[in-house]
């Protein structure tokens, strides 16, 4: 099989979840409660593991690598860092990449669901700035997910493409993290809003006329005057998407820092956003308790920059080692916001 094959049985699995989920499940609109929220969660969670576990024990089949003279090629082009030991027999050195490989998934499936929790700050005042009435978050999110999956494949690869012609484009990501790590830092405790009348998407739409004020259900056209237009529920979708596109410079780039194989990052890159979904009904309510994370995800992006620039001095910090900092640094925000929480000002 190849990876080519690989990817579009992928992507028509995905496809008839998401169908089987807003088709079937989701049919109605309704408020996602915190159960509902949770038991989807662990779902996502599973099939992400399950998916881990398929890399570990079948990832050569997935990648097509079936000698030595294509493990030597796949691993030159993406970097994995595993040298084929001719000491060794030939299940011991697959062995030993099928294990990178499904390492590298599992680090940028941390990396990108981390950083994504940051982006529901977002969409929540997104789609409390909007008035959006609760029964239709999901259905705005779910269209919101099926954009990103686009927008991160065409990104991903595009991405993976120039970096293996102009190797030097990991230094420039790196800086990149480094600047928004220092800059989520200093910004922890801003408040951030949404100015909706002078947001680009919103200005774009008004000046051509070519949406209405007017919340229509959960539609996102509307029939006024014989033209269609679209609903503030399109325009949130619109939002959303534009803010992926925002966020996804910090979230990709943090990935590749692990993994120059865009195949391993987008599948950990879907995995998370597909989780996130599910996982916004539960961490809309209990965002507020999280007080320290800010600061624990500024010091993630800032470790992952400072990472891609120490091979200009000789060293490497390994998977493993990589995955155990990055648990450490979401382990210990979460305690701290928990044990240590910030007392609130007195009026």
């Amino acid at each position: 099989m190849t990876e080519n094959l690989f990817m579009v049985i992928f992507i028509v699995v995905i496809a008839f979840l998401l169908f089987l989920d807003l088709g079937i499940l989701h049919k109605k609109d309704h408020v996602v409660t915190f159960k509902e929220s949770a038991g989807w969660t662990t779902v996502w969670v599973v099939l992400s593991l399950l998916f881990f576990m398929l890399i570990r024990f079948q990832g050569d089949k997935i990648v097509n690598v079936h000698d030595k003279e294509h493990f030597v090629e796949q691993n030159k082009l993406y970097e994995h860092g595993v040298t084929y030991d001719d000491a060794l027999s030939w299940d011991e050195n697959i062995k030993q990449y099928k294990k990178q490989l499904s390492l590298e998934y599992l680090t940028g499936y941390l990396i990108e669901l981390s950083l994504s929790i940051d982006n529901v700050f977002v969409m929540i005042m997104i789609f409390l700035s909007f008035g959006v009435a609760k029964e239709y978050y999901h259905r705005v999110l779910f269209y919101g997910i099926l954009g990103a999956i686009v927008l991160r494949f065409i990104f991903i690869f595009a991405a993976g493409a120039l970096i293996q012609r102009f190797h030097w484009l990991l230094f420039v990501f790196g800086g990149f993290l480094i600047y928004s790590g220092i800059k989520m830092f200093i910004d922890r405790n801003k408040t951030e809003s949404i100015d909706v009348e002078h947001h680009p998407v919103v200005k774009f739409l008004t000046k051509r006329k070519l949406s209405t004020p007017q919340f229509h259900g959960h539609d996102f056209f509307t029939k006024v005057d014989g033209r269609w237009l679209c609903t503030p529920l399109f325009v949130v979708l619109m939002i959303i998407e534009f803010s992926d596109i925002i966020f996804a410079f910090d979230s990709i780039p943090a990935i590749f820092s692990v993994t120059h194989d865009p195949h391993i990052v987008f599948f950990s890159n879907i995995f998370a956003i597909l989780g996130l979904r599910s996982m916004f009904f539960m961490l809309e309510s209990i965002m507020d308790k999280f007080a320290y994370l800010r600061i624990g995800l500024s010091v993630l992006l800032t470790f992952i920059g400072v990472k891609m620039f120490l091979p200009l001095v000789g060293v490497e910090v390994g998977i493993v080692a990589s995955l155990v900092v990055i648990i450490s640094i979401l382990t210990l925000s979460i305690l701290l916001s928990v044990l240590f929480p910030p007392k609130k000002e007195e009026c």
